[in-house]
């Protein structure tokens, strides 16, 4: 093998699922989590966005429409992670699934960040995060970076909604 390295700027710009029932989806990504619509395919797929891009996620049921969830134990995606880009913002989301009573599935301090996870109406595992600077992510001796999972302090990251 070389030694051939993937630019630094290199992102994933979207993630395409399959789904069973659209408007389900789009109740959840654009109705609840905020994503906006940008484009429909005909009633089989959407393509969704934050800010005005393209697409940062897709959905369709070309293979899909009316299935069952994939099974939890077999092999595929684990979860999407969506970048938000301040601690608030994860706050603001916070409360708005809590007022929703949607089934929030995990919440954790990775010390690199800070996560709260859930599944869409299929089952597919979403985490709702924001990255601290990165001269705060905890540090080994040697410089590697140490993450953990640790207890997400949801009483803090919502005292910010009463802040604003």
């Amino acid at each position: 093998m070389d030694n051939y390295k993937i630019p630094a700027q290199t992102r994933i710009g979207h993630v395409h699922l399959k789904v069973s029932d659209l408007q389900k989806s789009l109740d959840f990504y654009c109705g609840l989590l905020g994503f906006e619509k940008m484009q429909m395919y005909g009633d089989q797929a959407a393509f969704i966005s934050a800010g005005g891009y393209h697409h940062h996620i897709g959905l369709n049921t070309w293979e899909s429409k009316g299935a069952p969830p994939a099974p939890r134990y077999a092999p595929g995606l684990f979860h999407t992670a969506i970048l938000y880009p301040e601690r608030k913002d994860l706050a603001v989301i916070l409360q708005r699934l809590i007022q929703a009573k949607y089934p929030i599935t995990g919440a954790s301090d990775h010390g690199v960040s800070e996560a709260i996870y859930l599944d869409d109406p299929d089952g597919n595992g979403v985490e709702l995060y924001w990255d601290r600077p990165q001269n705060e992510w905890p540090r080994e001796a040697n410089g590697d970076i140490k993450m953990f999972t640790h207890r997400l302090d949801v009483e803090s990251l919502l005292a910010l909604n009463a802040e604003a």
